[in-house]
């Protein structure tokens, strides 16, 4: 189902949808950014089309939604302990390709990993997505090179023009909002009727052409059904990254590449943070003021780069060194996930090399790490020709 409709009209169906769905979508934020007089750009809940920001890339992606910053897993009390109670609320989130390729690498980890996590999906069944097209690559996206800038695997995708709304709506609940919007603005009134059928009539010219901008303008006001669109996707990045196949621990584990990170990460995490695809938590235990039998535990963010987060019972800790945590992360994104569910875990979106303030960039410590297995399989080539 494709239509077109005028902003308005777009508003009108946002106004429908909200008596069920909580809409988030981009936003930007004044004065909350990086410096004070900077903003910041995340999702957030919204009642218009205008106040989406359709133009740069946002800060946060829309994980944060589905997979709250902190989450109650049970409360509990001396006698026992219970889940928290099942949202009705239904989401409805504008995003780009990329990120909706980031919920698909969430869904994976959350849903179809031989343990099924019970309140992801709690949330995540209650989710629709609108895709909005992405024509102009951003700093340091390399998503062309992921296969992450296009998508069809929409709920709806919008074209936005500044004009004019293009709509394609695949599911069907969403097209029963829709339709019954057709119906109210496509099938006239009595108003417009009389105006029809006076321009048939009328002879003086005057009168004549200001019926034509009165019926024109109720024809701009009507939504236009079965039109032919095609959604907007970047096509090519200024960031291109050569991704190595078949990485072999061995070859990598000490590399000199990684002790560069040494110096320069400073163990912030802020690079996990916007990351739509980390998903690692850890477990609070919150006990109430008013009586410390009672309480809560719930998950909350963790970073792999921060420190802490390897420590074990007993003192032991792993990757204590920065660079060994950048190692670990690579790996991640794109072997370690790879090997498991056939693509790579990152998405390309270059929201870390956005966010770390030391200039860190993630596009360039892959690029380094395959020319450094290029130059160690030319020399296992030479040793094997000797």
């Amino acid at each position: 189902m494709k239509i077109s409709l005028n902003r308005e009209n777009f508003n009108l169906a946002l106004e429908k949808l909200k008596k069920e769905y909580k809409i988030y979508a981009p936003i930007e934020i004044p004065f909350r950014g990086t410096f004070s007089d900077t903003s910041v750009i995340r999702y957030s809940e919204i009642e218009k089309i205008d106040e989406i920001c359709f133009d740069k890339k946002s800060h946060f992606s829309a994980k944060e939604i589905m997979l709250p910053i902190t989450q109650t897993m049970f409360y509990f009390t001396e006698e026992g302990c219970k889940m928290p109670k099942e949202q009705e609320q239904k989401y409805l989130i504008f995003l780009r390709s990329c990120d909706l390729h980031g919920v698909k690498r969430v869904d994976d980890i959350y849903l179809n990993n031989k343990f099924l996590d019970i309140y992801y999906k709690r949330v995540r069944d209650k989710v629709k997505f609108v895709v909005f097209g992405c024509p102009n690559s951003f700093e340091n996206c390399f998503c062309v090179d992921m296969g992450t800038n296009k998508t069809d695997e929409y709920n709806i995708g919008i074209k936005v023009t500044e004009e004019e709304i293009f709509a394609d709506i695949k599911d069907d609940e969403l097209k029963v909002y829709f339709n019954e919007l057709i119906a109210e603005k496509n099938n006239g009134n009595d108003d417009e009727n009389k105006i029809n059928e006076m321009y048939l009539d009328v002879k003086d010219e005057k009168m004549k052409k200001y019926l034509e901008e009165i019926i024109a303008e109720n024809n701009n006001n009507k939504i236009k059904e079965n039109v032919e669109f095609e959604m907007e996707f970047v096509e090519d990045n200024e960031i291109h990254v050569d991704i190595p196949d078949n990485i072999e621990l061995e070859d990598i584990i000490n590399l000199d590449l990684w002790r560069e990170y040494d110096s320069r990460c400073i163990a912030c995490g802020k690079c996990n943070f916007v990351c739509p695809t980390c998903t690692c938590t850890t477990t609070q235990d919150v006990f109430y003021s008013e009586n410390e039998n009672n309480g809560e535990r719930r998950r909350v963010w963790a970073s792999c780069h921060v420190n802490g987060f390897s420590d074990m019972a007993g003192g032991h800790s792993f990757r204590q060194r920065h660079g060994d945590r950048m190692r670990f992360k690579v790996m991640h994104k794109i072997s370690d996930f790879k090997k498991r569910f056939g693509y790579q875990m990152c998405t390309g979106c270059g929201r870390c090399d956005d966010a770390c303030p030391e200039y860190i960039s993630f596009s360039n410590c892959i690029n380094k790490l395959s020319a450094e297995l290029k130059r160690i399989s030319a020399e296992k080539r030479g040793e094997e020709s000797e």
